[in-house]
């Protein structure tokens, strides 16, 4: 199972992608966590301690690791370089694990004058490409707010397609966009989750806006989630409504995918 979550910034990607990775985890799976936005604060909302949160270095900084892949030094721009650089042994060398899960924080590429395609990027869209395809483990992507990364297709041969969606027009409009660009590159599995619902008007929103096959659960609006983020802990670890919440989204989501 390769799953990728995505939506407006602040309808609360990453603290849906944590607790369907925990999930996932106390059921015995391995679970590969990607971080690909760039807030990254997916090893926070996982609840990985402090001490291993602070080892953490982006791939995208990795400067000898991106020149020695790619073979370019880096710096300039309209440089020779590798299109097809080695990714195999990277998610299991630079990623970290706790509580059964391994974490693998992508970063973001800094485009100022360098258009898309660079080595940066070459590598990343190689090393998604590979955890995608290769990766026998259940992987579950946080990806960027919005719908960048989908030009880039980095996103091809995934399983499902998560576009989390609070009660507004613009993050509306956000999951119209993906789930248009995501068809392009293949994927066939493009659902919806309403995240931050306060009542029934809230509910009805959503599902008058987006098709009610589409979407696969609501999680209520909890002042729960904001609590853990002040506690620095995992929502997993203090949310007992929104575990139940997102347990029969992640089961719906199952009997959705592999049908």
């Amino acid at each position: 199972m390769k799953i990728a979550i995505t939506g407006k910034g602040g309808v609360g990607k990453t603290t849906f992608t944590a607790m369907l990775c925990r999930m996932f985890s106390d059921e015995g799976n391995k679970v590969f966590a990607v971080d690909a936005d760039p807030d990254d604060n997916l090893a926070l909302a996982l609840g990985f301690p402090q001490e291993i949160i602070d080892n953490i270095i982006p791939i995208t900084k990795m400067k000898e690791l991106i020149e020695e892949r790619t073979a370019c030094s880096l710096g300039g721009f309209g440089k020779m370089f590798k299109l097809n650089p080695k990714v195999d042994d990277i998610g299991d060398e630079y990623s970290h694990k706790f509580n059964n899960i391994n974490l693998l924080n992508l970063g973001t590429v800094d485009k100022g004058g360098k258009g898309c395609y660079c080595p940066e990027n070459v590598l990343l869209k190689k090393l998604i490409s590979h955890l995608i395809l290769e990766n026998k483990e259940i992987m579950i992507m946080d990806m960027e707010a919005g719908i960048e990364h989908m030009g880039r297709g980095v996103a091809k041969g995934v399983d499902a397609f998560i576009v989390v969606v609070e009660p507004g027009i613009r993050s509306i409009q956000t999951y119209e966009k993906v789930k248009k660009m995501a068809s392009h590159i293949g994927v066939e599995n493009i659902f919806a989750i309403g995240n931050k619902v306060r009542n029934e008007k809230d509910m009805e929103y959503i599902q008058n806006n987006i098709n009610k096959e589409d979407i696969l659960g609501f999680i209520y609006y909890n002042e729960e989630i904001i609590d853990s983020d002040r506690r620095n802990s995992s929502p997993y670890d203090l949310c007992e409504k929104t575990i139940t919440e997102v347990k029969f989204i992640k089961e719906k989501l199952l009997d959705m995918v592999l049908k």
